[in-house]
């Protein structure tokens, strides 16, 4: 790992929910292992056993926090199986989360990630000995991330190199000359539709227009720039392309969902 000083920040993103004790009990057992922690909720509302949104987060999120901030993702259907759990750091900061893809962005085009398989073996040096097969949140991603965070550990201690993980499950956007073909990833809680189109992509249009469902969506650059019910497409804060409904909700009113098909091309030809 770099020589990164830890910041003492961890960021937390699962799919547990705001229903139960779940995200809260591993913040509990970060403290108690590391009390000057500042802990961070990134997101807990992504949908049960969907590690495409917490990746797709995650790689667009951890670059606002602190270098050598811990960043713990769970979104893990294979919890208490053969899945491996990887640590990495990638631009100064540590990522913890299973092997099931949810990183796979993170390491696109980052070819000085250092990634790391942790090894399950070493865990009793820090007082785990047999961690539950259902909560793994608590038994080995949280005491491990309060010991990166509080520097006392480092990803060599109880992880060993590896140059192979799972693959993101979502495709890249596909580029052809006089188009762009992405995804819906997420929705959010104002009804915007979010894809996987980065801005980059867009700059080969020079009117730009995005067709979702048989729709189509002129580009504008923020909400306020159409009536109110209008529908409208924007690069938004994240720096990917949206479709948004002004003062409205968009994913319910088109009846669109993760996983629509989004198509940018020049306005004449869409």
């Amino acid at each position: 790992m770099s020589k990164t000083k830890p910041s003492g920040v961890i960021t937390i993103t699962t799919d547990f929910g705001h229903k139960g004790p779940f995200a809260a009990v591993m913040k509990g057992v970060i403290l108690t292992r590391f009390p000057a922690a500042r802990v961070v909720d990134l997101a807990h509302d992504i949908p049960p056993h969907w590690p495409p949104e917490a990746g797709f987060w995650i790689s667009r999120s951890y670059r606002y926090f602190p270098a050598g901030t811990v960043h713990v993702a769970i979104v893990d259907p294979g919890v208490g199986t053969e899945r491996e759990i990887l640590v990495a750091e990638v631009g100064g900061h540590v990522f913890l989360a299973p092997d099931n893809g949810l990183l796979a962005p993170l390491f696109a085009g980052n070819v000085d990630a250092a990634i790391f398989c942790l090894n399950v073996g070493r865990l009793s040096r820090l007082g785990i000995a047999t961690p539950s097969l259902t909560f793994h949140g608590r038994d080995i991603f949280a005491p491990v991330a309060a010991e990166l965070a509080s520097g006392r550990l480092t990803a060599t201690d109880v992880a060993t190199p590896t140059a192979s993980w799972t693959p993101g499950w979502l495709e890249d956007p596909e580029v052809t000359s006089d188009r762009v073909s992405g995804i819906i990833v997420t929705v959010d809680a104002f009804g915007n539709l979010i894809s996987n189109i980065d801005q980059g992509l867009l700059q080969r249009f020079k009117t730009p227009v995005a067709r979702v469902g048989g729709h189509r969506f002129e580009l504008r650059q923020t909400y306020g720039r159409v009536k109110p019910g209008e529908y409208l497409a924007l690069v938004n804060s994240f720096g990917v392309l949206e479709i948004a409904r002004a003062e409205g909700n968009a994913a319910e009113s088109l009846g669109t969902d993760r996983g629509a098909p989004v198509i940018v091309a020049e306005s004449g030809d869409s």
